[in-house]
């Protein structure tokens, strides 16, 4: 194993970026696993992609990231990635593929942008979690902040805990499934998909409304359910969008949300 490059910082205190690949990586029967403690974010990021692209390997577990930022960001191939604790905002973001388990904590923004995989936080998440997620699977077995999931366009979300305020505001397409509370304004002018809540609802955002149960609801929390191992499911309420924001006319957005 090469020695760790020493971290530097530049006249304003910054880490003095660095593309070299540190290759301080442990390999064996085609996982890799590292210690992140010396790194910075660019050489984590470095010694990662450099793993998955140029050494094929498609397990690697990350120990010690100290919640860094924006560490897991942009993969874009089929792997499993463990980081063995927690992780600062921006965390497993425009992922398209991998299967990533984090041991911890996240802050806010992690998983935006998803095309495809699977995300399992152990811990909290911060809010904006999986904003603008397109597909695949996030799952945060604690709480999450406010607007988990806005502007979501496809994927599932499920969050063990309780959710903040305007959860699935602004969300087109997808689900989410909130086994406990959830704050003001859930669904705020939503266009399309289902928010499920298991907990007591503050109040329901513009154009969010209940929804009518069907078999295809029941399937779909039995297999999820399943594919965590999240026990039996317990009894959910359904919501959806009303559909009264489909249409622009001679009003404003502001006035439109007033008349609702």
């Amino acid at each position: 194993m090469e020695s760790v490059t020493r971290i530097t910082y530049d006249a304003r205190g910054l880490v003095e970026p660095d593309v070299t690949v540190p290759r301080v990586s442990e390999i064996e029967d085609g996982r890799a696993t590292f210690d992140a403690t010396e790194l910075t974010t660019r050489q984590i990021n470095a010694e990662l992609r450099w793993l998955l692209y140029d050494q094929g390997l498609e397990d690697v577990t990350i120990l010690n990231p100290r919640s860094r930022h924006s560490i897991a960001t942009g993969i874009l191939t089929r792997c499993r990635i463990t980081i063995d604790g927690s992780l600062g905002y921006f965390g497993a973001t425009m992922l398209d593929g991998p299967e990533v388990h984090i041991k911890g904590r996240v802050g806010w923004s992690s998983c935006q942008n998803m095309m495809s995989g699977v995300v399992v936080i152990d811990g909290n998440a911060g809010s904006l979690t999986a904003a603008a997620l397109r597909g695949g699977d996030v799952v945060c077995r604690g709480r999450v902040g406010a607007r988990t999931g806005i502007d979501q366009k496809g994927g599932t979300i499920i969050v063990c805990g309780d959710a903040g305020s305007m959860t699935g505001f602004m969300m087109q397409r997808g689900r989410q499934i909130i086994l406990g509370d959830v704050g003001p304004g859930l669904g705020d002018s939503m266009y399309d998909g289902t928010i499920y809540v298991g907990g007591r609802v503050k109040s329901l955002g513009v154009d969010c409304v209940p929804g009518e149960w069907t078999d295809a609801d029941t399937e779909l929390i039995e297999r999820k359910f399943r594919i965590y191992g999240l026990g039996d499911p317990p009894e959910l309420q359904k919501f959806v969008c009303g559909k009264q924001l489909y249409n622009y006319d001679t009003l404003e957005p502001s006035e439109r949300k007033l008349v609702l």
